[in-house]
């Protein structure tokens, strides 16, 4: 079997290192990548200096037959990536009327003058491919080496995703035929530790075909499973990939939430507007985070009724009911008050469905009874409600998402049970 084409990645900008911005070119490029059968072996980040970026091109072309570079190439002073690939490649800069002509197309109608920098990005390198930049004015180039391959892109990831759909990619797939397919199966798994889990699938793990790997993704009260295979023939790949996946649903059964590889809150979402219920929440320790995740998804308002932050226990009492007694005999973290403000919320929205988060955050505000990181939920599905107490660690924001998925995750458990 042939294998598949190693590809490296590597950014460049000193905005990466500093923080400044989150690399999110090397993530999308290499899901794009994988889907078109090229391995991405490593991904770099140098700054804009000479020195670093051409020792990040020496080590990736002993890694990889591909190499593929973005940022640096805009018309600042500090973009320096075109001349730097001009001094390694051994090439001159030359003035380029195609690429000025694009160059002019894109800023029709942004920029009416187009100054000496900008008109500057029409100097290309003479012993490259050139492609125009069709959603900016930066030039794509490509470079080969001993039957190897470098392309420098635009940092901006929207130049970024354009040229390698439009053009790399495709390229790419010309340039290297006969890549092995590659496929991946997702199951996304609760009520397992990432050892306990490994532990339940050892000799299922242990009989998979050397073609086939796992590779297990923890994420807040959930383990997100990978079947990654490759393999050159793509009828035999995908038969294997499904009987090892009817083995893992024997294996785990109810534990699985999803085969698809979403959040939890859009697996949630697809359940209720699958059964046509409604859904509210009252936050208190998670204050808002539940709205805030099942909101960013489209179409959320087909079953979202929206959410109270009910912080303090004077908002409990007046807006959701929650009753002075609970709250003076139990206290504000209790599966007595969660009880009471979900099926509060569930009345003052409307809903069919409804969750309540309370709890002890931290860093401060526990006690010996209740220490940071103790955690109240209830889930309310018509008339049935469901609670929990969780013992969270890990910091304030890893307590709040913890605390999110474990409410979502209740609220599946129970509408999974509901034929």
């Amino acid at each position: 079997m042939k294998d598949e084409m190693n590809v490296e990645i590597i950014t460049i900008g000193d905005e990466i290192l500093i923080g400044q911005i989150v690399d999110t070119n090397s993530a999308w490029m290499a899901v794009r990548l994988n889907q078109s059968g090229f391995s991405v072996v490593r991904v770099t980040s140098v700054k804009d200096v000479k020195e670093d970026i051409i020792e990040a091109i020496n080590h990736a072309f002993v890694r990889a037959d591909i190499v593929l570079i973005t940022g640096g190439i805009g018309p600042t002073k500090d973009d320096i990536t075109k001349q730097t690939l001009c001094d390694y490649f051994g090439s001159s800069l030359v003035y380029s009327e195609k690429v000025y002509e694009n160059i002019k197309e894109v800023l029709a109608d942004r920029m009416k003058f187009i100054n000496q920098l900008t008109r500057l990005q029409a100097m290309v390198p003479d012993n490259c491919v050139v492609i125009q930049n069709h959603r900016g004015t930066a030039p794509i180039t490509w470079f080969e080496k001993e039957e190897k391959v470098l392309v420098s892109m635009p940092g901006v990831p929207y130049e970024m995703i354009g040229a390698m759909e439009q053009e790399i990619i495709p390229r790419l797939l010309q340039r290297y035929p006969d890549q092995p397919f590659i496929r991946h199966k997702h199951f996304l798994v609760s009520g397992f530790s990432e050892s306990a889990l490994a532990e339940k699938l050892t000799d299922w793990e242990d009989g998979l075909e050397p073609f086939l790997k796992l590779a297990y993704l923890p994420a807040w009260g959930i383990i997100r499973l990978r079947i990654t295979g490759v393999h050159a023939s793509e009828q035999l790949l995908e038969q294997t990939i499904e009987a090892q996946s009817v083995q893992l649903r024997n294996l785990l059964g109810a534990a699985i939430v999803s085969e698809k590889d979403i959040p939890v809150e859009e697996i949630l979402g697809e359940k209720l507007k699958e059964k046509g219920f409604t859904l509210g929440a009252a936050e208190s320790c998670t204050g808002g985070a539940i709205a805030q995740r099942i909101t960013r998804m489209a179409g959320c308002s087909a079953f979202f009724k929206g959410s109270v932050v009910a912080y303090s226990n004077d908002a409990k009492k007046k807006v959701l009911k929650v009753r002075e007694e609970t709250l003076n005999e139990h206290g504000a973290v209790s599966l007595e008050t969660v009880k009471e403000m979900a099926t509060g919320v569930r009345q003052v929205l409307g809903s069919d469905c409804a969750v309540a988060t309370s709890g002890i955050a931290g860093p401060a505000g526990g006690s010996v009874e209740k220490p940071v990181g103790t955690i109240c939920v209830a889930a309310v599905v018509n008339d049935h409600i469901e609670y929990r107490t969780f013992h969270f660690s890990g910091g304030r924001e890893n307590v709040i998402k913890r605390t999110v998925n474990s409410t979502l995750l209740l609220l599946l458990e129970m509408l999974q049970d509901i034929e």
